[in-house]
């Protein structure tokens, strides 16, 4: 037991090196100097999305060193991490969300549900995709996008 950790002790953390910085295609919102706010909404996924996304602010990717942090409330989220299809059970609530976050706000689609609506395109309960309802501002594609992916598109909107 000692020398486990006296081991951990010296190695220290270990995550995956960094890449560069993304180019920002948006300016970030005003007052989101250190760190953006996001709140996740499920408007209809497979659960494939947010596997992917605990994993993106687990330990090993860590979201949060790049200013990214997950909040309970969209009142106090500068940013709406959106994943799955828009079903029509979850249209109203989506928006009501989008409406509750304050301005100047992010919407992010992360998924291909999300954006084209993936393999539910023609499914009886899909009221559309995310831009369909709602305006998006990034665009995170993949299904579902590596947790890499998922930092990848929030530094676009932090800038780190």
């Amino acid at each position: 037991m000692k020398g486990w950790l006296g081991k951990i002790l010296r190695t220290g953390r270990v995550v995956e090196p960094a890449a560069g910085a993304p180019a920002a295609p948006l300016e970030p919102p005003a007052g989101v100097g250190g760190s953006l706010q996001v709140r996740h909404v499920d408007a209809g996924s497979c659960n494939g999305c947010e596997v992917e996304i605990s994993g993106a602010f687990g330990p090993v990717y860590d979201a949060e060193r790049y200013g990214a942090r997950l909040v309970a409330s969209p009142r106090h989220a500068d940013a709406l991490l959106v994943t799955g299809v828009v079903t029509r059970n979850m249209l109203e609530p989506l928006r009501n969300t989008v409406a509750a976050t304050p301005l100047p706000r992010v919407v992010i689609a992360c998924g291909d549900c999300a954006i084209n609506r993936g393999v539910f395109a023609d499914a009886y309960a899909v009221a559309g995709a995310v831009g369909e309802v709602v305006d998006v501002d990034v665009e995170i594609p993949g299904c579902p996008p590596s947790p890499d992916d998922i930092v990848t598109g929030l530094r676009t909107v932090t800038g780190k």
